[in-house]
């Protein structure tokens, strides 16, 4: 007979096979789950999603967090990161680059040049017109000048060529660079020194009535020092023997054929230009004309930029280079000469005479100053 199971006791079952199923199913969803993530996380991270694909970081799924414990976070493309010695501070971040300019934009500001040596030099002479000559060809583009007279190869020569040079404007490739200094061309070391400088130096020469020249030079002298000796004293060392005083620097500068041989123991005429001091008041177009064939460069400056200051009495430029306003030359420039008498004046074209002539056969030019 069989024994019955007290009362209140259900006998143990076997386990369902629905719950095996269950946790298979758990299982394969949960392998599932990790296998999405990680195809996401390298799919993301390596660019996928084609062209069109925003390239934002990858951020996890809630329903993928549980995987996380699972994988370990890969870099992209699985390169591992380089090893880094211990205690090595984090690289830093690249500086963004600056952004192209958008095409079609003006390009930026073009260098200002370099400082160069003169390839033409204003040499002489003083009171001929040389302020002119300057002033008026720096008008032209292709031409920069020095406006101040730097004296180096009379005064200053010791300085060296690089402080020459330093005080030179800067130039661009195409433009010359002009200095003046009109007491070069009665000192003696000044062609030797300029030949050593460089040899193709182009000169320029104003010249002028060696008498006319004089009294303006004693008229410039006389306004800074009221008490010096009038003109006829300083002129002759015995003037009732008509001994004119060559050692008055204001009548040795006149005599420009003794100065002109130093020059040409270096340079060629070919190199010298000669300009009239008395052409440049009458015809400064014609004269800076030539000048600037001689410096090779275009005929830019034409009548159209002069017009004759009656006040002065010689022509002054409509348009300056600095201000494109007119513009006249200094005070000191148009002085109204000290009256000499006409005896002296006689006695000194006497004696300039044989100079002029000399003078005028060396340059192959008649200045007309008899």
């Amino acid at each position: 007979m069989a024994h019955r199971a007290p009362s209140g006791r259900a006998p143990a079952a076997a386990p369902a096979p629905s719950r095996r199923l269950a946790r298979r199913v758990l299982v394969l969803f949960t392998l599932s789950l990790s296998c999405s993530y990680l195809c996401y996380s390298l799919l993301c991270c390596c660019g996928g999603g084609g062209p069109a694909a925003p390239r934002a970081r990858c951020a996890p799924s809630r329903a993928a967090a549980a995987a996380k414990k699972l994988l370990q976070k890969s870099r992209p493309c699985g390169r591992p990161p380089p090893a880094e010695p211990p205690g090595s501070a984090a690289p830093a971040r690249r500086p963004r680059e600056p952004p192209a300019p958008p095409a079609g934009s003006p390009p930026g500001p073009a260098r200002p040049g370099a400082k160069r040596l003169p390839q033409a030099i204003v040499v002489g002479v003083k009171k001929g017109g040389t302020r002119a000559v300057l002033e008026f060809i720096r008008v032209h583009p292709d031409v920069r000048a020095l406006g101040t007279e730097p004296h180096f190869f009379d005064r200053n020569y010791d300085r060296g060529l690089e402080w020459y040079r330093s005080l030179m404007p800067r130039t661009l490739d195409s433009q010359i660079t002009v200095e003046k200094t009109p007491s070069y061309f009665v000192t003696k070391e000044a062609p030797r020194r300029i030949f050593n400088m460089s040899r193709d130096t182009k000169l320029i020469v104003v010249v002028r009535n060696p008498v006319t020249r004089a009294i303006s030079d004693y008229t410039q002298t006389l306004s800074k020092k009221p008490d010096i000796p009038t003109f006829e004293g300083l002129s002759f060392r015995n003037r009732s023997l008509g001994l004119v005083d060559t050692s008055w620097n204001a009548i040795r500068i006149g005599m420009y054929a003794v100065h002109l041989e130093s020059w040409l123991q270096y340079f060629p005429l070919s190199q010298i230009h000669f300009v009239s001091g008395e052409k440049l008041i009458t015809d400064p177009a014609g004269e800076m004309g030539k000048v600037q064939d001689f410096l090779g460069i275009k005929r830019v400056i034409t009548d159209k930029h002069f017009y004759f200051n009656k006040t002065k009495g010689f022509p002054c430029l409509k348009k300056s280079e600095s201000s494109g306003l007119p513009r006249c030359l200094g005070k000191s420039k148009g002085r109204t000469h000290v009256q000499i008498d006409p005896e002296v004046i006689e006695q000194l074209r006497d004696f300039y005479r044989p100079y002029n002539i000399k003078f005028y056969e060396t340059v192959g030019q008649d200045f007309r100053w008899e």
